[in-house]
């Protein structure tokens, strides 16, 4: 089969690697879409000492199972892989399985024609949905899962309250465009990319500003702020804006360690939240939720072939794209 791995840092090729065998309780899945995530570009630049090359990336996806129970269905999946036993897995909070594995970081993952995944992990959707929306199902739930540990935290309703998505990256872009769903009125995004923040004003229309230019919300003046980026500057930002007694929900993971102001964490009464991922249930919702529309008509997602993928990956590193997510097609 055709692959695109990749092999070094800031490297990817499309090249014949060996297709998937049937193992047992997996399925075998003809990928028809697979999204590019930040995370896999933080692993394209070297950056994931988790992915080690020679590795298959890819765990946003569509796939037609072509080998084992299911054969001939639609689907997407989980690709964080829980063990379903320990107190987490029992508690429906598998994303924070201390036993799990994924997809695209232990095992082979989708930018390839085929891939094999455990078939307790898959997630069902309705057949004639299409391969590109069934690929966002992973990002967007991440941005669900986000937006809705903010409503258990926040004081207000949601729809009353200044949001501040920062980055408009796919995780930030599907935030303000579930944000708009949910009723938010006074939106704002920071983005330092110009293309994108065109993008963002025609599919969100929202605010948006360049953070390196100034023009952000004042200090101290936010409700709610989503990070998707998660940078030293970033969280620095965030702290900033939001005000007393207000959220502060943390889903980027560009440094891995940054101080943070805790004396206003302490004495302005903020909350932190540390969000990863998704559960079971917020995939499941959330292919229900990209159905009904709450993320917009998502005209903003680019469609390129596998074939094409390296050349994909070298347009995102350098800012190239218009488009918050790009999604490849075998």
């Amino acid at each position: 089969m055709k692959a695109l791995v990749y092999t070094a840092p800031d490297e990817v090729i499309y090249r014949d690697e060996p297709a998937p065998a049937l193992a047992d309780g997996e399925v075998v899945l003809k990928i028809e879409a697979v999204g590019i995530c930040g995370s896999d570009m933080h692993a394209y630049h070297g950056h994931d000492p988790r992915r080690v090359p020679p590795m298959i990336l890819g765990h946003e996806f569509c796939g037609t199972i072509v080998e084992g129970p299911g054969t001939g269905r639609r689907t997407t999946g989980n690709p964080l892989i829980a063990c379903g036993v320990c107190e987490f897995c029992a508690q429906g909070r598998n994303n924070l399985c201390a036993n799990r594995s994924m997809v695209g970081m232990t095992r082979a993952g989708a930018y390839a024609e085929m891939m094999s995944i455990p078939a307790k992990s898959l997630v069902d959707v309705p057949q004639d949905m299409d391969p590109v929306k069934v690929a966002l199902v992973e990002p967007a739930a991440t941005a669900l899962h986000a937006l809705n540990l903010v409503t258990g935290a926040s004081v207000r309703p949601l729809p009353e309250c200044a949001v501040l998505v920062i980055g408009g990256g796919a995780i930030g872009m599907l935030a303000a465009l579930l944000a708009r769903s949910y009723g938010v009125r006074r939106l704002t995004v920071a983005e330092t990319n110009a293309l994108r923040r065109a993008s963002i004003d025609k599919a969100v229309g929202c605010a948006t500003y360049d953070p390196r230019a100034g023009g952000a919300p004042g200090d101290g003046t936010v409700d709610v702020v989503v990070d998707a980026v998660g940078s030293t500057a970033t969280r620095a930002s965030a702290f900033a804006a939001v005000k007393p007694g207000g959220v502060v929900v943390h889903i980027g993971l560009q440094d891995w360690a940054s101080e943070i102001d805790m004396r206003k964490l302490t004495l302005a009464e903020i909350t932190l939240i540390g969000t990863y991922t998704y559960t079971t249930a917020d995939l499941r919702a959330t292919v229900r939720a990209l159905c009904d529309g709450l993320f917009g008509d998502l005209a903003w997602v680019e469609k390129r072939p596998l074939a094409e993928g390296a050349a994909a990956f070298r347009d995102l590193a350098a800012g190239r794209s218009a488009a918050a997510k790009i999604v490849l097609r075998p």
